[in-house]
């Protein structure tokens, strides 16, 4: 099935999603479709940096990390028939702790930790959608990463299943992760070249 543009008036499924052959990324936010726009080279560059201090953190350990393209399945109401899951998106990296939530297909269920870094395609509507559907499903850690300003926000999942405020990283801040225990990333490790 080509999708060259979402009929507004359609609700998806993962298992419509599993049908496509289509050409460009695609996340499904609550049955609706979203395009990814395609990352530059810095985006690229930082994504490098982040997934091989994660990687090389946790080669020995049980939590994996995982790049993009990856699908993440976030069931509502522990709906996880393909044709109940409405959304599927596809972090940049997510690290899972949990190899129950881990198929042939990636990831159904919440990721302990996902890290987004914007695009200059990325919408407001989008960020802000994303930030609802991780709390939602109960995602631990949230990085919002920002290439041109050289800083990440991050969303701490509190014991009410609601995003704390956001705390803001920058320069030469070293972030510590709390769903990852023991790992710790300097902001000039992030952003180098």
């Amino acid at each position: 099935m080509q999708v060259k543009e979402p009929d507004p008036s359609l609700t998806y499924t993962y298992a419509d999603y599993l049908q496509w052959k289509f050409e460009e990324r695609l996340e499904l936010f609550r049955g609706r479709i979203f395009k990814l726009s395609a990352p530059n080279t810095k985006h690229q560059v930082i994504s490098s940096n982040i997934l091989a201090l994660l990687w090389n953190f946790l080669k020995n350990q049980t939590c994996q990390v995982f790049p993009a393209p990856f699908d993440v399945r976030l069931p509502v109401k522990n709906r996880k028939k393909d044709n109940e899951v409405t959304t599927v998106v596809q972090p940049d990296i997510c690290v899972i702790c949990d190899e129950a939530k881990l198929d042939v297909r990636g990831c159904c269920g919440a990721p302990d930790l996902i890290v987004e870094i914007l695009s200059p395609g990325n919408s407001k509507k989008e960020v802000k959608l994303k930030h609802e559907l991780y709390e939602e499903a109960g995602v631990k850690e949230y990085w919002i990463v920002y290439p041109e300003e050289e800083s990440i926000i991050i969303f701490l999942l509190n014991d009410n299943q609601k995003y704390d405020g956001a705390k803001a990283y920058a320069g030469d801040d070293i972030i510590f992760s709390r769903s990852i225990p023991g790992f710790c990333i300097n902001m000039k490790d992030i952003f180098t070249r």
